[in-house]
């Protein structure tokens, strides 16, 4: 998908605040019945956000916390299979090695392993739940 682009932004950036709520809304809220009040938290304000759009619409989303934490990556269900998702991904860890951070974390959805590991991610620990959705720890090394 040419025609998305991708950005990196923050919570307070204007509108972009907006647009990725609505994506998160959507994909987590609606979607995967996470309920509202576990989906916002404080890590919105200090992370690093990348925001996907299509004519200026929003289509995916992800974040990157000051810990290195990777997360809250959702892409509209009308763009999966097309490559949107790896490409905030690859933006969010670029971010994290432009950091200077040794390795990036995530809390994957089970579902989605072998997404991950096809972009460097390794798997450990236990599977848990977060949001009632079972998840696993992945962590990649960075540089």
């Amino acid at each position: 998908m040419d025609d998305v682009l991708l950005r990196v932004t923050n919570w307070e950036s204007g509108r972009d605040k907006a647009l990725l709520q609505d994506v998160r809304r959507q994909v987590f809220v609606l979607e995967q019945r996470v309920p509202e009040t576990e989906e916002w938290d404080d890590d919105d304000a200090a992370a690093a956000h990348v925001l996907a759009t299509r004519n200026r619409e929003p289509v995916g989303t992800g974040r990157l916390t000051p810990a290195g934490k990777i997360g809250r990556l959702a892409v509209l269900s009308e763009f999966r299979g097309k490559g949107v998702g790896g490409r905030i991904l690859r933006m969010l860890v670029h971010e994290a090695v432009h950091r200077g951070l040794p390795e990036a974390v995530l809390h994957a959805q089970v579902q989605a392993l072998p997404f991950y590991e096809k972009h460097g991610f390794v798997a450990e620990g236990p599977v848990f739940q977060e949001a009632g959705i079972p998840h696993r720890k992945m962590r990649r090394r960075l540089g």
